[in-house]
């Protein structure tokens, strides 16, 4: 018998949001290869990313620790990923691992893989499509290839950008969910995203001209997260002609989710909205991880790398700020965690406070939205975060904020760090912190396509 140790293939994919995929109760058929994944593994269903956006959500899943033990908040992290931390692919290339990171070259949180390969997955090609997944499959599979030629393990970590803005699935994706006419005339819903100032040119810029519906704007969302599953199993069939199914562990995750038509931030990821903290995660091993099962408690994100870290029987003295999950997934108990800290650090610097009844978000400067500084929302009668009811729930308020409080203290004696959303004053790059929403408003702006990929990246940094 092979004493090589288990593959590892991270599908870690850039915005999707777990209620958008039929594995999780999504009604339009959206995921049905990420479907069969799941019921061939365990799907976590009330997994979060706490901490928002893309370069902390990456460095807790890449790394077991939460924004405390990173000391990464923000999306423009200043340097690089700090020498206090070790990385999934570190660890791994240190027990005879390849590692392959593809489409996350230049952020400090992908930091330790021994190869980075990119792909086209921000501009449309001539068809004025963005076929992402496709251009993604033509580097990794090849990669696949060579990886599973050597007689070393491998992580191959695939950072999918079919559900980040701009979604421009190819057809028939573009129409798969919609049957309408996207430029009814009378429609008006699409005005208040063009009339947004920090990012209607960018919307523009990839939104057919003339369109009205946001309707038609969430069906392209999901029509690409159905091209990239379509896609996706390419890779899965790649695996099986390889013979290396069995294996390889799979893990399928995103770093957070998207706000779509909802609160005000329009096609996008920022706001600590559930919509933009919850996402899937799914793990198949087969026979080690049981099939078919559903674990139904809060996971998070910094709890993937020492979970998969146990699958692969590999040990380390790193004292993880995120949980192991396998005891769980084998039907054992394990931590529960009700309660949790919640960073966003975009457009807006902002922090909180999630119950299973309660979510609390605290404003640390005036954002652009024109939004109260303190919002409270009954996650029970509420669910969607429509109607702030801090000034009615004082008491509720005071006791959130206290419990908030006394855990950034506790992790902050922990860490002897200070909590680094208080650190990043210049988190947006203007020199100081904003000291009204109309400065804030004026200050932000997006713009192109082309300017929106240049904020997550930079050249890689020694």
């Amino acid at each position: 018998m092979s004493t090589k140790k288990p593959n590892v293939i991270l599908f870690g994919i850039d915005s999707l949001r777990r209620d958008h995929m039929s594995s999780y109760g999504y009604p339009k058929l959206t995921t049905p290869h990420l479907d069969k994944i799941a019921s061939e593994g365990v799907l976590f269903e009330q997994h979060f990313s706490p901490s928002i956006p893309t370069t902390p959500a990456y460095a807790a899943m890449l790394t077991g620790m939460d924004v405390f033990g990173t000391d990464v908040v923000a999306l423009r992290h200043k340097g690089p990923l700090g020498d206090h931390v070790r990385t999934l692919p570190e660890v791994l290339g240190e027990h005879g691992y390849n590692t392959t990171c593809i489409g996350f070259t230049g952020n400090p949180s992908s930091r330790g893989f021994q190869t980075y390969l990119n792909f086209e997955s921000w501009h449309p090609d001539e068809t004025g499509r963005a076929p992402k997944a496709q251009n993604l499959n033509e580097v990794a599979i090849p990669e696949l290839e060579r990886l599973a030629a050597d007689d070393k393990p491998f992580l191959l970590f695939l950072r999918h950008m079919d559900p980040h803005s701009p979604y421009l699935p190819p057809q028939p994706y573009e129409r798969t969910f919609y049957g309408g006419d996207e430029k009814d005339p009378s429609n008006t819903s699409m005005e208040p995203v063009y009339e947004f100032k920090p990012f209607a040119d960018f919307l523009k810029s990839w939104i057919p001209e003339g369109v009205t519906d946001h309707a038609y704007v969430t069906a392209q969302y999901d029509g690409a997260v159905a091209y990239m599953d379509a896609c996706i199993q390419s890779i899965f069939a790649k695996l099986d002609a390889l013979g290396i199914t069995e294996e390889t562990l799979i893990v399928i995750t995103a770093d957070h989710g998207e706000t779509l038509y909802e609160h005000d931030c329009y096609f996008d990821h920022h706001g600590l909205y559930d919509c933009t903290l919850v996402v899937p995660l799914i793990i198949k091993y087969p026979g080690v991880v049981p099939a078919g099962k559903r674990c139904s408690s809060v996971s998070l994100i910094q709890d993937i790398m020492p979970t998969v870290l146990d699958l692969l029987g590999i040990e380390t003295n790193i004292q993880f700020d995120g949980q192991n999950l396998v005891k769980w997934m084998n039907g054992d108990e394990i931590k529960r965690i009700s309660e949790f800290y919640i960073t966003e650090c975009t457009w807006m610097r902002k922090h909180g406070w999630r119950t299973p009844e309660w979510k609390l978000i605290r404003a640390l400067e005036p954002d652009f939205h024109f939004k109260p500084e303190v919002e409270l929302y009954n996650l029970i009668r509420d669910p969607e975060e429509n109607h702030n009811v801090a000034d009615q729930e004082p008491e509720i308020v005071a006791l959130l904020e206290k419990r908030m409080n006394d855990y950034i203290a506790k992790r902050e004696a922990e860490t002897n760090r200070v909590n680094p959303i208080f650190t990043n004053l210049n988190w947006h790059g203007k020199g100081k912190p904003f000291t009204t929403s109309q400065e804030a408003y004026d200050g932000m702006y997006i713009g192109s396509i082309v300017n929106a990929r240049s904020l997550q990246e930079k050249k890689a940094e020694k």
